[in-house]
């Protein structure tokens, strides 16, 4: 299928800015908001933090469907095709995350093997991947991703050289982390310590012995109650407050607690998330779980639906408004919803309820644990959908990434 955004000019945080901005630009939440914008218009998600397993199991996704996600990262876009759908709409407001999507999917389409794909994406210290890079995938992108892929630093060097070294410690998330590891090794812990044990009850004695009591520290429960402090996972000042409905009333307390649940709740072979938060690593093959784009076994059936997917830099709302009645089956809106105003959250179930198909299923994440759906958004609009609540508690709890309060799924009512 044709990639729309083919001709796009990368402009520096402009669409972004259009969905945080609720404040006037003068005021300390409105300076917030615009310090927030200018961080998230560069590189924030070098890998998707929502789980694919839980997703497509509360999809039931299927061949044949048609979906509209957000596209962040990437990964999770093409975990999606191992179920053949008909067709997948990618929007994201970050031209960054529109040239990663762009470069992951010629990726897939023209490196000559899935050995190769797994080394550029899967491994660290790759160093002749920017050479696969201008031999196989570069020849097929567009102006504006060779673009940005291509741009060089102070130092000289391009962009796409970061995928000679670790791609996943960049980006405001790859910050993020290692800056969690630096404050962490402050008070004497190595988190990578957690990948020395050998089933859950080690993991739980390591979290409760050595990450634990990191968050009572006066300095880092100083730091994470400024909005700022969590920019680089991605959370706005909006998101922010919702988060913090969640806890004890401290941000420390419920980082604390999905800290928790990610390095107590799941087998460390079986989360990748995890891997990547402690070790700052994937897993190698048959070491233990990786996402699914990089298992061999999914390699065939992905190659062959990569051209079922269209990448868009819009918002989901632009995006539904240009789609016909009935023609949307499944829509993910990963947690986008948490930086809405209660006027664009309307706009957005208003397009969402036009298009969908007889039983068309959404589903999206959110910082706090409860929908947030009930009383924000219209009755006339909430009545036409059934919410799945013991599924919803169920997905979340089983949703690996673990930075999240609920996950939450609607379906259309006949």
């Amino acid at each position: 299928m044709t990639d729309v955004s083919g001709e796009l000019v990368f402009r520096r945080g402009k669409k972004v800015g259009k969905a945080v901005y609720q404040n006037h630009p003068l005021s300390k939440e409105g300076l917030s908001e615009r310090l927030f914008a200018l961080l998230f218009s560069g590189l924030v998600y070098p890998q998707i933090w929502e789980d694919p397993e839980v997703d497509i199991e509360a999809m039931q996704l299927a061949q044949g469907h048609r979906i509209v996600t957000i596209a962040s990262g990437g990964c999770n876009i093409l975990a999606y095709l191992t179920r053949s759908p008909a067709r997948i709409d990618a929007v994201d407001l970050n031209a960054a995350h529109i040239a990663l999507n762009k470069m992951k999917l010629a990726a897939v389409r023209h490196l000559p093997s899935q050995a190769d794909l797994f080394r550029f994406f899967g491994t660290a210290g790759t160093e002749h991947n920017s050479h696969a890079y201008d031999r196989f995938i570069a020849p097929h992108l567009d102006a504006a991703t060779r673009g940005y892929w291509e741009r060089r630093n102070w130092r000289g060097k391009r962009r796409i050289a970061t995928f000679d070294s670790n791609f996943y410690k960049t980006g405001l998330l790859g910050l993020f982390i290692a800056a969690g590891h630096r404050a962490a090794k402050l008070y004497g812990v190595d988190p990578a310590g957690i990948m020395a044990t050998g089933n859950r009850a080690e993991q739980r004695r390591f979290f409760d012995e050595h990450l634990a009591p990191i968050f009572d520290r006066r300095a880092l429960r100083w730091i994470t109650s400024r909005k700022s402090s969590l920019f680089g996972l991605g959370i706005p000042p909006a998101q922010y407050d919702s988060l913090l409905t969640s806890g004890d009333g401290s941000m420390a307390g419920v980082l604390r607690a999905r800290l928790e649940k990610l390095a107590c709740d799941f087998p460390l072979e079986n989360n990748y998330f995890a891997w990547q938060a402690f070790a700052r690593r994937y897993p190698e093959p048959g070491e233990a779980a990786l996402p699914a784009y990089l298992e061999q076994a999914n390699y065939a059936t992905i190659r062959d639906n990569v051209d079922r997917v269209a990448i868009h830099h819009a918002n989901f709302t632009e995006l539904l408004a240009g789609k016909d009645a009935g023609s949307v089956d499944r829509y993910v809106l990963l947690d986008a919803q948490d930086w809405m105003s209660d006027v664009q959250l309307n706009a957005l179930w208003t397009d969402i309820t036009r298009t969908a198909a007889p039983g068309a299923r959404v589903i999206f994440r959110t910082a706090a644990k409860p929908s947030l759906l009930p009383g924000r958004l219209s009755p006339a609009l909430l009545d036409q959908w059934t919410y799945a609540d013991e599924m919803s508690r169920d997905f979340t709890a089983r949703d690996r990434s673990a930075i999240y309060g609920g996950f939450h799924l609607y379906v259309k009512k006949p």
